[in-house]
């Protein structure tokens, strides 16, 4: 009897691990990012908001190792789960697409470059707000995926279109609703991912693989 039910347990566990070994783990910066902005919102409900406000949020103050670190960081800190939920929904679903078109290391520099960007801004004009969030990187990665198909000579429509789009609402929003949202985190991103569009465009030696070598 314990024979069957050993045989009967190795066939029920034989599809699940064959499920579980076509899992891959495919785009390593998107993936990674997303995992630690998860975990940093948890920790920071258990510290009741001081993880955020000391490590993963930008504002002006004297420089220390921690200023170094919110000027990264600050794209990995939310406010609460909606608002981590309405990051990485079109964080999760652009960025695996950029990773294999520039590469994992290029889509980190990018991300790191748009986040320092974002953070000297934020100092310089709203110095006493504090900003956090991966907003202004999804931005970013809306307007690189439009600059996927730039040709030298040739920018594309759709890429045009979302410009106006997206950007233009921002401008608008700036102007005309008061509310939360860094309107100027969002058009600095978006204006990255325009520059990092054309800059990456010119690349010839551009690879279509998420090494980070």
């Amino acid at each position: 009897m314990s024979d069957y039910l050993k045989q009967m347990q190795s066939q029920e566990q034989g599809p699940k691990k064959k499920i579980f070994s076509k899992i891959r783990y495919d785009a390593p910066v998107t993936l990674t990012f997303a995992l630690l902005s998860l975990a940093i919102l948890g920790l920071d409900y258990l510290t009741n908001g001081w993880i955020n406000k000391n490590l993963f949020s930008v504002y002006r103050s004297e420089f220390s190792f921690w200023w170094v670190i919110r000027l990264f960081g600050h794209v990995l800190g939310h406010m609460d789960f909606a608002h981590y939920v309405g990051n990485m929904t079109l964080f999760l679903l652009l960025g695996p697409q950029l990773e294999n078109r520039y590469g994992s290391r290029n889509l980190l520099e990018m991300m790191g470059i748009a986040a320092v960007v974002a953070s000297v801004f934020q100092m310089i004009f709203f110095p006493h707000t504090m900003l956090l969030g991966a907003s202004g990187l999804v931005f970013m990665m809306i307007v690189l995926t439009s600059a996927v198909n730039l040709k030298d000579g040739g920018i594309p429509l759709s890429m045009i279109l979302i410009i106006l789009i997206y950007l233009g609402k921002e401008l608008w929003n700036a102007f005309a609703v008061e509310d939360n949202i860094s309107q100027a985190t969002h058009i600095i991103g978006g204006i990255c991912g325009a520059l990092f569009g054309f800059l990456y465009s010119r690349d010839s030696k551009l690879k279509d693989s998420t090494n980070m070598q």
